[in-house]
């Protein structure tokens, strides 16, 4: 158990306190004044110097009354089929107060967990351009520090509109790419991926599949005419699973936290102006888990 925060002694300080009366030749009382503590306190830690130090259990040795083993199976087994707490004491005639402890105790206290955690499938293309991530992210436009870092939502600028973040991110080697736009049209999505399929294509990377979510602008006919100017395939993520994209929207997570939100920006214009020194940062210095530390650059050398 841990030590409370009015504790005098830990289990260190026992042990030094044990030392200083037996090593040292400490008396009780002068042992007891230096750790601020009683004599009473020495005699019971050197009574267990030779055993454990760490505090015990306050939990009894004998719980005449405690719930039986074969009652708790059964509030766990009405539980599994999704009873409720009111439910099971009914039918167990077990105050309610009883089964949700019970519940709390073997982890079954909310409903969820009852539910067998999903599967999660990772993938990853083994070459540059086999797949390309796109997806955005709305962000409001600023007009002075914002509540995300004042923490006033009082004081917010009602009215200025939106910005949209428009992302791409290879799935092999995590070079990524991105926009700042006034909208999400059709028309502005075509036009970002143009200029995301040119930028990758200097870099040597040929584009030769697509992914994205089931929003409209991804679905109108100018966004297709892109897909099949370019020679792209197009497909399309399962509709309510965001995790099918998962590495755009880590990418959307990322951009928000380190550069989005960590800077107090006074205008839009100045977030925007520090979005590509960020992305230099993202594709060349930053190390990633997913890559072994490397940066997508350095992954992108290793496979070219």
């Amino acid at each position: 158990m841990k030590s409370h925060r009015s504790a005098k002694t830990n289990e260190y300080q026992r042990r030094l306190l044990i030392s200083r009366i037996r090593r040292r030749r400490w008396s009780h009382r002068q042992a007891a004044e230096a750790a601020g503590v009683s004599v009473r306190t020495v005699a019971k830690w050197l009574t267990r110097a030779g055993t454990d130090l760490a505090d015990r259990s306050s939990r009894p040795h004998r719980q005449p009354r405690r719930t039986s083993p074969q009652i708790e199976a059964a509030i766990i087994a009405l539980r599994r089929t999704r009873a409720t707490a009111w439910q099971i004491s009914v039918a167990l005639k077990v105050p309610r107060s009883t089964v949700t402890r019970i519940l709390a105790r073997v982890g079954l206290n909310r409903l969820a967990r009852l539910e067998l955690p999903a599967i999660v499938r990772r993938y990853e293309w083994p070459h540059a351009g086999d797949l390309l991530h796109v997806d955005l992210k709305r962000l409001g436009r600023i007009a002075g520090v914002g509540h995300r870092i004042h923490g006033d939502r009082r004081a917010r600028v009602k009215g200025i509109g939106w910005e949209f973040l428009h992302v791409a991110i290879d799935d092999a080697t995590r070079l990524a790419y991105a926009e700042i736009l006034a909208t999400d049209t059709g028309e502005a999505c075509a036009a970002f991926l143009r200029r995301a399929l040119g930028w990758y294509h200097q870099r040597g990377i040929r584009v030769r599949r697509l992914l994205t979510d089931n929003g409209g602008p991804y679905r109108a006919r100018v966004f297709a005419a892109t897909c099949g100017g370019w020679a792209v395939r197009h497909r399309f993520t399962r509709p309510y699973r965001p995790q099918t994209n998962g590495k755009a929207e880590r990418l959307i997570q990322t951009l928000l936290r380190d550069w989005a939100y960590r800077v107090p920006y006074r205008t839009s214009a100045r977030r925007t102006a520090a979005l590509r020194p960020f992305l230099r940062f993202y594709n060349h210095q930053r190390p990633h888990t997913s890559l072994g530390r490397r940066s997508p650059w350095t992954r992108f050398q290793e496979a070219a």
